[in-house]
């Protein structure tokens, strides 16, 4: 499970620069390298939905304390 794990938190970090380049420099890098059709789509949404394991991650790790 910790290899699933860290995959999605790479995921995650993938989609955090990815919005931090559009916030600072205005630039889409996962649109300039995958074009704006489906295979940009299924980056988006493995990207959202590895961020939704981690939330679960997150709550997980905090009831195991």
């Amino acid at each position: 499970m910790e290899t699933i794990q860290k995959i999605c938190l790479i995921f995650t970090i993938i989609g955090a620069l990815n919005w931090g380049l559009i916030g600072i420099f205005d630039f889409n890098l996962v649109e300039s390298i995958f074009g704006e059709d489906i295979l940009a789509r299924i980056i988006y949404s493995i990207v959202g939905l590895t961020g939704l394991i981690n939330i679960g991650l997150l709550f997980n790790h905090i009831e195991n304390k």
